[in-house]
């Protein structure tokens, strides 16, 4: 009796035995399970001495005005330089009509990181330089094109450095570092204004935002820099950039501040300035803001150096390359989204 007792004990404790085992093996290789890390970027230092150097490249050319053999040189450079970081590269060519009806040969240069990623950033400047130097007093030198050093010669040399490190530390998503044409070919002051004299600015800008290099194109925002390049430059939050991306400006603004930079960065709203920017959210819809050098005590709100052949290599200083190129930087590889 006590050994069919002990059997029929054991026939009743075996299926629970069997139906255990199964989870404990379930729970087992769940433990193994290796959970996966979350991709953490390190930001690459900017080099400020690179940025200086791709600035004094486009002046050793010679004023970039347009249609001539300088503007032909510093395009090709520019061209060169982003194929050697890696970029895909977009030439966007176009006959543009400049305030006296002239035909200009505009020349847009796109470098596309991840061209194939759906999630974009814009990052972009003007590389022309001005063809008149209207800010002189004398009536002779107003006539002259200036080098350009800090208004456009600058930026380009920023987001030349930047592409460089982009090159060099691939980042998860896509980056188009534009290269705008003919920004800076507006009517002179000593002329009469018309009535769209605003629009004969920004040319090139204006026409990338019609016929964008890519169809159905699309950036959750885009960045633009101009005369990011003198000693004591000041980059307040300038007015359409707090219309359209309040948000956005905040971000960088905050972020500027943390790292050091607030004496660059100020946290005062300024005059909206009709810049590449501007165009790019009107005629894209692509939310854009502009880092630019605006003093709210000037007459004009730019550096007395603006469009005077004082804007010269000698007014550009590294360090504020540097604050700009690093903000940049740590704005890319930490918080883009």
């Amino acid at each position: 009796m006590e050994l069919k007792i002990n059997k029929l004990l054991l026939l009743i404790a075996l299926p629970f035995f069997l139906t255990g085992c199964p989870k404990s093996k379930s729970v087992h290789k769940i433990s193994e399970q290796k959970t996966e890390k979350k991709q953490v970027l390190v930001t690459p230092p900017f080099n400020p001495d690179s940025a200086y150097t791709y600035t004094a490249d486009q002046v050793a050319f010679g004023p970039r005005v347009m249609n001539s053999e300088a503007h032909k040189a510093c395009g090709d450079y520019l061209v060169k330089q982003l194929n050697r970081f890696g970029a895909r590269v977009y030439e966007q060519r176009a006959d543009l009509t400049a305030f006296d009806n002239t035909i200009y040969k505009a020349r847009n240069i796109i470098g596309s990181f991840n061209p194939d990623m759906t999630q974009r950033v814009m990052l972009c400047a003007h590389w022309d330089s001005r063809q008149f130097a209207d800010q002189e007093r004398d009536k002779e030198l107003m006539r002259k094109p200036i080098d350009g050093a800090n208004d456009g010669a600058s930026g380009v040399g920023v987001l030349l450095e930047i592409a460089r490190q982009i090159g060099l530390h691939n980042l998860p998503f896509g980056v188009d570092i534009i290269f705008f044409d003919a920004e800076d070919q507006g009517q002179p002051r000593f002329l009469p204004a018309s009535n769209n004299s605003a629009d004969t600015w920004c040319l090139g800008s204006q026409y990338w935002a019609k016929h964008p290099h890519k169809e159905n194109y699309w950036a959750q925002y885009g960045i633009l820099l101009d005369m990011v390049g003198a000693k004591n430059a000041v980059f307040p939050m300038e007015g359409f950039s707090m219309e359209n991306a309040p948000d956005l400006v905040n971000k960088i603004w905050n972020l500027a501040s943390n790292m050091g930079y607030s004496q660059y960065f100020l946290f005062e709203r300024s005059a909206p300035v009709t810049d590449d920017h501007y165009y790019v959210t009107k005629g894209s819809g692509i939310p854009c803001i502009d880092i630019i050098h605006y003093h709210q005590s000037n007459i004009h709100g730019f550096g007395d150096f603006w469009h005077t052949h004082d804007d010269t290599m000698d007014i550009i200083y590294k360090p504020t390359l540097y604050a700009v190129g690093s903000v940049l930087l740590e704005h890319l590889y930490q918080q883009p989204f």
